[in-house]
């Protein structure tokens, strides 16, 4: 017999949807196995908490954005029809985890669980989720500076998250600078190598003024005439990607030993991608850039010793765009003014 509606009871509030913590740790590494050889290299350098913290954060991002994008950890974009309405279906599904409850998705149940460990906001996950917002409205950058905001919305907003799950306060605001910066250099890289894949999803992300000032015709970047061109505005995104990847070692500089280590492998790792982007030329997008296993190792020992030595340097020019420019004051109020402000 169906229980009277008056002595039905709500869902229970539990952190990760009620799900076991261990398995869904679990669920987390494999998918971050799956998505990322690079992240999942550097990741194992944290030790075990911190570790599965990355694992439980990287397991949102990856899944927001297969859900954006149709496509199945990372693959092949797939299906791109009703964006908006998949948008709004992250946004439900993030509020659902946040407020403990069950959203039968891996993903989402993860970041219910590191929210609660480290206490992350949605405020703090709709910094991310704004940047689907601008690819399901078909945006496109018309200048620099649009270029720099969709990238951190899509990945600064998610290098500022991977602070908080490192211990990182949030008044800590020159450490928080620096995280937003890696994760702009990484999407700086992505979009210098994927520019093949995005074209043949009708996406472009090289500012539309860059664009005409190469005089190549709108759409047309990808086509064999324009290939030398547009292989001078990866390598002008990569300059922009070296740029904030340098900031970033300032605030690596301030974490502990093996979260500095982690971090270092990490910009090593995913720098060396666009390096090699910007080395080929316009033989970049003939296959797909990758860094090697014996790479990776390489690179992860490199950063070792710099991690050791942490003796960054100071960039000779710093990047000209970052939190502070695009981040609600909710997130990055704007930092105190000096003596002579």
């Amino acid at each position: 017999m169906l229980a009277p509606s008056r002595i039905l009871r709500p869902t229970m509030a539990a952190a990760g949807g009620g799900r076991m913590r261990a398995p869904l740790v679990a669920k987390a590494r494999s998918m971050i196995e799956k998505g990322s050889t690079s992240f999942t290299a550097a990741s194992l350098i944290f030790r075990k908490g911190t570790r599965e913290r990355v694992w439980l954060l990287y397991a949102w991002c990856r899944r927001c954005d297969d859900i954006a994008d149709g496509q199945t950890l990372g693959g092949e974009l797939g299906d791109q029809s009703d964006l908006q309405g998949r948008v709004r279906g992250i946004k439900a599904l993030t509020r659902r985890a946040l407020e403990g409850q069950p959203t039968a998705d891996i993903g989402f149940d993860a970041f219910g669980q590191v929210a609660s460990e480290v206490g992350l906001t949605y405020e703090d996950a709709d910094e991310v989720i704004k940047g689907f917002e601008l690819d399901a409205n078909g945006w496109r950058p018309r200048t620099e500076e649009d270029l720099m905001r969709y990238c951190y919305h899509v990945a600064g907003a998610v290098g500022v998250l991977m602070a908080r799950v490192m211990g990182v306060p949030r008044d800590s605001h020159e450490v928080l600078d620096r995280a937003c910066d890696l994760g702009m250099a990484f999407q700086l890289a992505n979009i210098a190598r994927d520019l093949d894949e995005d074209d043949a999803a009708d996406r472009c992300y090289l500012p539309q003024e860059w664009i005409a000032r190469a005089d190549i015709p709108p759409g047309e970047h990808m086509k064999p005439p324009y290939r030398f061109a547009t292989a001078a505005l990866a390598a002008r995104l990569i300059d922009r990607m070296e740029q904030h990847e340098d900031a970033a070692r300032l605030g690596a500089a301030h974490l502990r030993f093996r979260q500095r280590w982690a971090i270092l492998s990490a910009a090593r790792i995913y720098g060396a991608i666009g390096r090699k982007v910007r080395d080929r030329g316009q033989l970049a997008w003939n296959s797909r850039v990758y860094t090697s296993a014996p790479e990776k190792v390489w690179h992860v020992f490199a950063a070792f010793w710099e991690a050791l030595v942490n003796r960054p340097f100071i960039p000779a020019e710093m990047p000209r765009y970052g939190l502070h420019d695009f981040a609600s004051p909710a997130i990055a109020p704007p930092p105190p003014l000096d003596d002579e402000g």
